[in-house]
């Protein structure tokens, strides 16, 4: 007993001396280097048989009957609202409904459009869009509904989805974190993962992602048959014949080096998954600091940020730092007040405490696939001893 106690010490203070990186994206990656030089052997780097396999096959994790790869997830938010409008869905000056809560990308997506962006504020429990508000935002020109199922987490409810029904409103997901989530409650008319959910889903594979590539790449998964074939030619200048241009198109695609390594990291992504749930239980049942607070989480979530609330965020942050963990700050400020929608009327003129308090004192977690439950268990005593 004597003995173990000795080891257990002995590893304990091993990793307080060792930094704990946030993402140590060189470690993840280093199994899938070989799928990337298969790809350079090959001498064929762009609209190839990698990219097209990757497509059939993401389709059918995701329960979709499509999959369009594109540059990159901000591309695939893009494309999206875009193939609606040459649809005739939408037109410059329609409103879509947007959780105030998000990464800019989200907002950014619905500006470019010349559509306009309606913030509605998150649930403080859940960090994710609270669906008892979007009915009172909605106009004559709302035409959609983008959910974000943020920090791996299910955004979506048969409310939300009840709401789209009864007002003819397009449900469009922001999956650009949570590749591999499941709804919280049973979808009837779909697979259950988000990204299957609405009538269409963007999804982003940047390198940080749980399905992360090595560099830039994205994607749009739908049921829809003409949105598909749109947003395809969108992405590839416009173009679904060669030399044939049927829209004012532009340049994003996926290369077959992305694809490549996506579809190798695509096989052990539920696998990764489940390790990032078992990082995650570590801190939820061990943190037990009052100055601390972790919002409600669900099983099926895929923790691609493990977010705690702390009013002393920067003091903590500091403090972890010190003792040789790295975090990160997701985001430090929201979309409504960054200088680029200084001059946004929708934007501007928004009152949004909960999300600012939200960007104020949140703190992301070290939780990845190659964490150990000892590094987590250390983080979790940090945590517990930090006043």
């Amino acid at each position: 007993m004597l003995r173990y106690l000795r080891m257990e010490y002995y590893i304990v203070n091993i990793i307080a001396a060792t930094m704990i990186e946030y993402l140590p994206l060189k470690r993840i990656n280093e199994p899938y280097v070989h799928a990337a030089d298969e790809v350079l052997q090959s001498g064929w780097y762009l609209r190839g048989e990698a990219t097209s396999r990757f497509e059939e096959h993401y389709a059918k994790y995701i329960g979709t009957r499509h999959c369009v790869g594109c540059g990159n997830g901000l591309d695939a938010l893009t494309l999206i609202l875009r193939a609606y409008k040459e649809m005739g869905v939408m037109h410059d000056g329609d409103e879509v409904i947007v959780p105030a809560n998000t990464y800019i990308a989200s907002i950014l997506a619905i500006t470019e459009n010349r559509l306009v962006p309606v913030l509605v504020e998150p649930d403080i429990n859940t960090l994710q869009i609270d669906d008892t508000l979007i009915e009172q935002a909605i106009t004559p020109r709302t035409r959609a509904i983008m959910i974000v199922h943020l920090y791996g987490r299910c955004a979506y409810t048969t409310t939300i989805d009840d709401i789209c029904r009864r007002h003819g409103l397009r449900l469009i997901e922001d999956n650009a974190q949570a590749h591999g989530c499941r709804a919280t409650t049973p979808v009837a008319s779909s697979s259950g993962k988000t990204g299957s959910l609405g009538h269409a889903a963007a999804h982003s594979f940047y390198p940080t992602k749980n399905l992360g590539a090595f560099g830039d790449a994205g994607a749009v998964t739908t049921d829809d048959d003409e949105l598909a074939a749109i947003i395809r030619a969108l992405g590839n200048y416009g173009s679904a014949r060669h030399y044939i241009f049927d829209y004012l198109g532009r340049n994003s695609r996926m290369d077959e080096l992305q694809a490549a390594i996506l579809d190798a990291k695509l096989r052990n992504l539920e696998a990764d998954n489940q390790r990032r749930r078992m990082i995650a239980s570590i801190y939820i049942n061990k943190v037990r600091n009052s100055g601390i607070w972790i919002p409600q989480c669900h099983r099926d979530s895929v923790y691609h940020i493990f977010p705690i609330l702390c009013e002393r965020r920067d003091a903590l942050r500091q403090y972890l730092s010190d003792h040789g963990v790295q975090t990160e700050i997701h985001y430090p400020i929201p979309p409504h007040k960054q200088q680029c929608y200084a001059n946004n009327y929708a934007t501007k003129h928004s009152i949004l405490p909960i999300t600012e308090r939200i960007h104020a004192q949140e703190l992301s977690l070290p939780c990845h696939p190659a964490m150990t439950d000892a590094e987590a268990n250390h983080v979790a005593e940090l945590l517990n001893s930090f006043t």
